[in-house]
């Protein structure tokens, strides 16, 4: 069992990310709606994994995952996001995110790249394939 922490500005998309966490035996241990609140929560609450949306308030996904990559260089970090760009997704990988995956939310989607970014076994990404 992980514990997970779930940052995503929209209150429908972090219930459904817990809703599927929670049905493969992990337990969301927090929530936030933004980056900056990301940033305290993860340093609370040590959370195993956290699930982090790119477009938030106040402090956007891009900026929170190089803090917690900077306090945190084992952090696991999954984007979920609706930003399915290559350059973002690029960019989320370069600073530090283990995995990226794009909403709509699809369970079987979600739960393998939390499975994924828990074992941390996927290999490094190749970038070119992203330019």
């Amino acid at each position: 069992m992980a514990t997970l922490l779930i940052a995503d500005d929209s209150l429908m998309s972090r219930r459904i990310i817990s809703r599927i966490a929670n049905s493969l035996g992990h337990k969301v241990v927090g929530e936030s709606e933004n980056g900056l609140d990301t940033i305290s929560k993860y340093i609370e609450l040590s959370p195993d994994i956290v699930t982090l949306d790119i477009a938030m308030p106040i402090m956007g996904g891009i900026d929170c995952l190089k803090k917690l990559v900077s306090y945190d260089p084992k952090a696991k970090i999954l984007i979920i996001s609706a930003i399915g760009k290559r350059s973002m997704i690029l960019e989320a990988l370069k600073h530090g995110a283990k995995y990226y995956t794009t909403k709509p939310l699809d369970e079987k989607s979600v739960a393998n790249a939390i499975k994924i970014t828990i074992e941390d076994n996927n290999p490094p990404p190749d970038f070119d394939a992203f330019s």
